[in-house]
């Protein structure tokens, strides 16, 4: 029998549970947060540097079905200045990136400034003080998933991504988990 888990990564956590490279005793890894069954997996990743909703299980099929393209990924980003309406919409037609030392072009997304500042806790290491210039937030809602997609979409505007959380997968919504909570969930209800 399969098992699935909703977890919220907090930041400084890789999303595996095996670190092969070099310095591994630095390296913080998933299974610190919980214990694991033997062959749990990470549906989709979220870099070292991003936090928020990760879905885990132990049925590959359930990974595939979770990362294609109908399922709605929500992230809130801060950005480095403050986003423009032209810089929204450009994200929101698609834009170039990077990917895999190719140009790829990005799929139209929902993309929209946030008027106020999200109330996550704050990070265990400083993103930045107000010294260094103005920051903002926004909401991207993409249905893809390049390596680190996110902040290369943000860069490409000219607002690069200072803090990066997924906040929703389907119609599941970070909410109620604190940074380092794993829930087991009979199914992922997206």
């Amino acid at each position: 029998m399969h098992r699935h888990f909703i977890a919220h990564k907090p930041y400084g956590f890789l999303t595996q549970f095996k670190y092969i490279g070099k310095r591994a005793s630095r390296k913080r890894l998933l299974g610190e947060l919980h214990d694991f069954p033997e062959g749990t997996m990470a549906i989709g990743r979220l870099d070292e540097d991003s936090e928020g909703l990760l879905f885990l299980t132990t049925n590959g099929k359930e990974s595939h079905r979770i990362r294609s393209k109908k399922i709605e990924k929500e992230y809130y980003v801060q950005l480095d200045g403050i986003i423009t309406e032209e810089a929204i919409l450009e994200l929101k037609n698609g834009v170039e990136i990077g990917f895999n030392g190719m140009k790829y072009q990005t799929l139209p997304c929902t993309a929209n400034i946030l008027t106020e500042e999200p109330s996550f806790k704050e990070r265990t290491k400083k993103i930045r003080d107000e010294r260094h210039g103005p920051t903002s937030w926004a909401s991207i809602t993409i249905r893809e998933g390049k390596n680190r997609q996110i902040r290369k979409m943000t860069a490409a505007v000219g607002f690069p991504t200072l803090r990066l959380m997924r906040v929703r997968i389907g119609k599941v919504h970070l909410e109620n988990l604190n940074s380092g909570d794993v829930v087991e969930v009979e199914r992922f209800d997206v």
